[in-house]
């Protein structure tokens, strides 16, 4: 049977919903085939096929030609296939077509039911996918509101999540109404109805997709981030690399008058960030880690354990070490190495020896 109407509706409910048309015609085969398998006590005899290049709904029982009737749903005398499949001897499968209008006025509330359902994991299915896409993505989400508890329950999409307070940013305000951007650690619970996203302000992932926001290069894969080391809310430091020698990679992402980074900076509530250049020579590598501080020396003494000992000037021993450690813990976590630092006039003092490990 043709139907313009009954396809011009669902295209609209598709649109209305966000559901690929796909998932929702198999959702109303599925709607139509229950309600009607119940003229049939339940027994899978009843198929359904939609065609929407012909706008057409095909609506058929398919039953078995036999000798002798077992079981009036499921079986056919010869004589009574005849009419369906001139010829039909027993073993032959017989398809009668039903005429979809009666079926629709008999069935029509038991397939509304199965249709809502069938809508409903359609429209879950979308968020399943929707979900997925955005994996170790940044989103932009709005606060719905912030618990007692300080975490912040936020719309992503059409559902809601949370993002903890274990993974906003210390000292961040956060109220109602905020558009804030959060990082989608990961994602659990494709399988079921519902999934889950795992959100965060605090994850070095947060930091390098903001680069890849900001900075064309970074963007378009010409310059690469090779590794972020993070302080949520107070420090970053970011390793770059491009193997186009006459590019700069650290001016890149730092951008004309440091336009491109303080962005960056904006977005992360005034966080500092050190970019650095990556390379894969250890010793220039961690040189270039623990800027803004000057190293005279490096020295790998484990290769296995990732050890190395850095020598600094005297004067910029504590610029090195960093407020707290800062410095020397963050060059630690981005070079993967353990990091001992001592001044040239400490040479002969190993007591006085500060170790950074990432």
């Amino acid at each position: 049977m043709v139907n313009h109407e009954f396809f011009e509706a669902l295209r609209y409910l598709g649109k209305e919903k966000g559901i690929q048309m796909e998932p929702l015609f198999d959702s109303v085969q599925r709607a139509i085939v229950t309600a009607v398998r119940g003229d049939y006590n339940n027994k899978d005899v009843v198929y359904c096929d939609i065609l929407p290049d012909t706008e057409e709904i095909k609506l058929y029982v398919r039953k078995q030609v036999v000798s002798a009737v077992e079981d009036e749903d499921t079986d056919m005398l010869p004589e009574q296939a005849e009419r369906y499949k001139p010829g039909a001897q027993p073993g032959d499968i017989v398809e009668i077509e039903l005429d979809t209008k009666e079926v629709g006025r008999i069935a029509a509330e038991k397939a509304k039911h199965v249709l809502r359902q069938g809508i409903r994991e359609a429209e879950h299915g979308r968020l399943r996918e929707e979900f997925q896409s955005r994996e170790q993505e940044i989103v932009t989400v709005k606060v719905q509101r912030v618990e007692p508890n300080g975490d912040a329950v936020v719309e992503i999409g059409k559902v809601t999540e949370i993002l903890p307070a274990s993974e906003q940013v210390p000292g961040e305000q956060i109220a109602a109404g905020d558009l804030i951007k959060v990082y989608v650690v990961d994602i659990s619970g494709l399988d079921r109805r519902y999934p889950h996203a795992t959100l965060s302000r605090i994850h070095p992932g947060l930091v390098k997709r903001l680069f890849e926001l900001e900075v064309p290069e970074v963007k378009d894969g010409l310059v690469e981030v090779k590794a972020v080391a993070r302080e949520a809310g107070s420090r970053s430091k970011v390793a770059v690399w491009c193997k186009d020698p006459d590019v700069d990679a650290v001016g890149s992402c730092i951008g004309s008058r440091g336009s491109r980074i303080e962005r960056v900076v904006d977005l992360l509530g005034g966080e500092k960030i050190d970019v650095v250049q990556y390379s894969d020579d250890v010793a220039e590598f961690v040189a270039a880690a623990l800027s803004p501080a000057e190293v005279l020396n490096v020295r790998v003494v484990d290769n296995d354990e990732h050890v190395c000992h850095i020598t600094v000037p005297e004067n910029k021993l504590s610029l090195a070490i960093g407020n707290k450690g800062q410095n020397a813990r963050l060059a630690a976590k981005l070079t993967t190495w353990k990091i001992d630092i001592k001044s040239d006039t400490q040479m002969a003092a190993p007591e006085e020896i500060v170790i950074a490990d990432d």
